[in-house]
C-alpha cells in the first residue's frame, strides 16, 4: 500500500509541478520523481490523402496485433496527433477535391487531431518540377489570377469551418521550389509575380482563418542554397508567411548526412528570417523498416533541438500505402500493418 501511495503521489507532482523539459526532480524528502514530458505541442503527423481512394478501392488497415482498425486510429496510437492533407482543384475522379479533403478532417478531427491543409493549387501533383495551373484556372490574365488564389483559398477554409474544422496550418503551395502556377508564378524569371501568389493565399487564409498558421513549403530540406535564395526573393517582394515548411527523403546511404544539413538549414531559417520551422514531408524506403525508424527518430530529435523550440513538427508522407500505386515509401507491410519505422513517433 505505502508503494502505491508513493506511486500517486508522483503522479501527481508530474501534473501540476513539471516543467516542459525537466526530466527528474525531488520531492522535500529528497525522494526522485521521474518526470514524463507530455507536451503536445510538436506535430507528429502523416499525410494519408490517399486513404480514402484506398478505402474505396477495398483496402484495409490493421494494427500490430492483426485486428482491423482505422487508420488514423492506428496512426494516433502511434503516437501522432496531426494530419495532413492535400487539395487539388478539379482532379480527375474527384479524389483529394474540396468534399473529399472534408471528408478525411473531420475524421481526423473526430479523433481530437490537429489538421494541416496542403493547397496544390493544381487538378494534380505539384512539386519542384510540375506547377500547373488548374485547367479553369490557364488562361486567366495574372491579377484575375492573383484574385482567384484568394478566394479559392478562403473558400476551401470557409467550407472546413462550416464543417466544425479550424486548420492549424495551411500551406500556400506544394514544394514550391522554384515558384507555382507556372509560368506566371515561376520563381527562377519572376519572382515578384510568386511573391503576389503567395500573398494572395497567405490572405485568403487569414481572411477566413486568423489564428491559422500560413505554410511555405518547399523540396529538399538540405538545401540551404535554395532554401535562402527563394525566401530571400519573397522576402524583399513583401510577401508574408509563419512558418518555412520542407521535405526530406533520404536513403539509407545519406540519411545521417541529409539530417544534419537539414538542422543546420532549418536553425539558419530560424536565424536568418525569424520564423518557425517543419518537416511537412519524410519518407522512406518502406523495405528497410528498421532503418527508417533510426532516420524519423533522428529526424524528430533534431527537429525537437531546433533554437528556441522553433522546429514545430515532422510529418511522414503517405504511411498508410501498401502494394498502392507502386509506392514505395509508405510505413505499412504488405499486410495492412505498421511497420516498426512509425514506433519513431511514439518515443
Amino acid at each position: 500500500m505505502k508503494n502505491i501511495i508513493w506511486l500517486i503521489g508522483v503522479i501527481l507532482v508530474c501534473n501540476i509541478g513539471c516543467k516542459k523539459g525537466d526530466s527528474t526532480k525531488t520531492t522535500s524528502n529528497n525522494t526522485p520523481v521521474i518526470v514524463v514530458n507530455k507536451d503536445t505541442s510538436f506535430a507528429k503527423g502523416a499525410d494519408v490523402s490517399w486513404l480514402t481512394q484506398m478505402e474505396a478501392s477495398g483496402y484495409q488497415f490493421y494494427n500490430n496485433s492483426g485486428t482491423q482498425q482505422d487508420c488514423m486510429q492506428i496512426l494516433k496510437g502511434k503516437g501522432m496527433n496531426a494530419i495532413r492533407l492535400r487539395v487539388w482543384v478539379n482532379p480527375v475522379g474527384g479524389w483529394c477535391n474540396t468534399a473529399d479533403m472534408v471528408t478525411k478532417a473531420k475524421r481526423a478531427t473526430a479523433l481530437g487531431m490537429k489538421i494541416l491543409i496542403d493547397f496544390h493549387y493544381s487538378d494534380t501533383w505539384a512539386d519542384p518540377g510540375d506547377q500547373t495551373k488548374p485547367a479553369a484556372w490557364a488562361n486567366m490574365d495574372f491579377n484575375t489570377l492573383v484574385t482567384t488564389v484568394h478566394d479559392y483559398t478562403k473558400a476551401v477554409i470557409d467550407t472546413l469551418k462550416l464543417n466544425g474544422i479550424t486548420p492549424t496550418w495551411v500551406q500556400v503551395g506544394n514544394e514550391t521550389s522554384d515558384g507555382m502556377l507556372w509560368e506566371d508564378g515561376r520563381a527562377s524569371t519572376n519572382m515578384g509575380n510568386f511573391a503576389k501568389l503567395i500573398a494572395a493565399g497567405y490572405q485568403g487564409v487569414k481572411d477566413a482563418s486568423s489564428t491559422t498558421k500560413v505554410i511555405v513549403h518547399l523540396a529538399n530540406g538540405y538545401d540551404n542554397t535554395t532554401f535562402r535564395w527563394l525566401f530571400d526573393g519573397l522576402k524583399s517582394n513583401g510577401a508574408k508567411w509563419d512558418i518555412i515548411g520542407m521535405s526530406l527523403y533520404p536513403t539509407a546511404s545519406n540519411w545521417q548526412t541529409y539530417d544534419t544539413e537539414c538542422l543546420a538549414n532549418m536553425n539558419d531559417m530560424v536565424s536568418r528570417y525569424g520564423t518557425p520551422v517543419m518537416i511537412c514531408e519524410s519518407g522512406f524506403s518502406a523495405s528497410d523498416a528498421t532503418t527508417a525508424k533510426a532516420f524519423l527518430t533522428d529526424l524528430i530529435s533534431k527537429t525537437r533541438s531546433v533554437s528556441n523550440n522553433n522546429g514545430l513538427g515532422v510529418f511522414y508522407w503517405e504511411p498508410e500505402a501498401y502494394n498502392w500505386m507502386n509506392y514505395g515509401l509508405g510505413a505499412f507491410d504488405n499486410t495492412g500493418k505498421p511497420t516498426v519505422a512509425l514506433d519513431a513517433f511514439a518515443n
